[in-house]
């Protein structure tokens, strides 16, 4: 059974990765675009562009997102997207009190964490990321060689 899974295991994380990246891509076109309900407390709008932090925050996830989604550049994009979430709960949320459930930010300490496994682990599979890291057998294996010594 455990092998299975470990087999499985790049799988998970890259519908991890993929869920993951979706979800935060979304926040930000809703704030940036008012699409899927619009910017949190815009009633139903749009972020002024260069507000901040708002704005910024907007731009991040969806750019973030949209490449954690593809799984490119993977690491690096996680590694934004978790210190903005990091960000948010500490200066928004966490003044507010000390738990998420009672400052609403359960989502900016879910994403933080999720981006957070994701600097870690990579994009798994199913992500760009692979695709091209990709070189031909010949370049994988370093060329062997035969040195002779003279005597």
């Amino acid at each position: 059974m455990s092998a299975r899974l470990n087999t499985a295991q790049p799988y998970a994380i890259g519908l991890f990765r993929i869920v993951v990246g979706l979800l935060f891509a979304c926040h930000g076109a809703a704030s940036l675009f008012g699409v899927l309900g619009g910017a949190a407390g815009a009633e139903g709008g749009t972020l002024d562009a260069g507000t901040w932090p708002g704005w910024y925050a907007a731009v991040i996830q969806l750019v973030c997102g949209s490449l954690v989604l593809l799984g490119l550049g993977t690491r690096a994009a996680a590694l934004l997207a978790s210190g903005s979430m990091a960000y948010a709960y500490f200066k928004v949320h966490q003044p507010g009190a000390l738990w998420p459930m009672e400052n609403g930010g359960e989502a900016s300490a879910m994403f933080c964490w999720a981006f957070l496994l994701l600097v870690f682990t990579g994009s798994g599979a199913l992500g760009l990321d692979r695709l091209f890291s990709r070189r031909p057998d010949a370049e994988r294996e370093p060329a062997t060689q035969t040195v002779t010594v003279a005597a």
